[in-house]
């Protein structure tokens, strides 16, 4: 079994600093490097359960997705939100380095934890959570959900299976994940005695809860960059790789 491996330096005040390692299986994109403690209370599946959660049963008796963030609360639960750090972060095709706050740079790490903690309604970002891009803007984030959702539909079609021809089911997803932000922020703020964890979620949400009303007018404030596709060589690519299609 292969993995992918993204580390999270975090260089916090007064010279204390943390570490984060987070090692996916490189097939199924599920984290494998959790430590095997048992999870705190607020992680029970039940305590703030989200409305919508599919998981039931004792074979499910704890959030997956507060399972996975449970340690992130315990070791930044001495800082505050806007407290200052320099970040870094070691992925196999990059090493990014950046001055930022404590809330971006967890909210940046909890975007990936999110995605791969095997969360049914998160499960649909682990394409971004393996060509992971820390700190990325709105923008950027806009542009790549919107490819991974757009190549996932091919995928479905290629298979002659059911698939969506605009972005409607993207909007969904993202309104099932603005459910999953929420109550994720109720169990922190139930933990912590900072607000540096529940902010992060705070300020990953204020993204996924506006994206739905949003997106195809984000969408087209990028459409100049896809002015190529309109020029009459590209008109002759698909004339040849279409020979019998009328142009008209």
């Amino acid at each position: 079994m292969g993995t992918i491996d993204i580390q999270y330096r975090f260089g916090l005040k007064n010279g204390h600093s943390e570490t984060i390692d987070i090692r996916l299986d490189d097939r199924t994109l599920d984290r494998i490097n959790l430590d095997g403690t048992p999870p705190p209370e607020w992680a029970a599946l039940g305590f703030q359960q989200c409305p919508h959660c599919p998981l039931a049963g004792p074979e499910h008796a704890h959030c997956p997705v507060a399972v996975g963030l449970a340690d992130i609360a315990h070791r930044f639960d001495h800082t505050v939100s806007y407290d200052e750090i320099d970040l870094e972060v070691i992925t196999q095709e990059r090493r990014v380095t950046q001055h930022t706050t404590v809330q971006r740079a967890i909210s940046s790490l909890l975007g990936l934890i999110i995605a791969t903690s095997g969360c049914p309604h998160t499960a649909y970002f682990k394409p971004m959570a393996r060509f992971h891009l820390p700190l990325a803007s709105e923008e950027n984030t806009i542009y790549r959900a919107a490819g991974m959702y757009l190549l996932a539909q091919f995928f479905l079609r290629k298979e002659d299976s059911p698939n969506d021809p605009g972005l409607q089911g993207l909007r969904r997803i993202y309104e099932n994940l603005h459910q999953v932000n929420l109550h994720i922020a109720r169990r922190l703020k139930s933990a912590t005695l900072t607000d540096s964890s529940v902010n992060a979620i705070v300020l990953l949400d204020s993204f996924t809860s506006t994206l739905p009303y949003v997106i195809e007018d984000h969408l087209d404030e990028i459409t100049y960059l896809f002015t190529a596709y309109h020029s009459e060589a590209y008109q002759q690519i698909l004339a040849e790789i279409h020979p019998d299609t009328d142009p008209e």
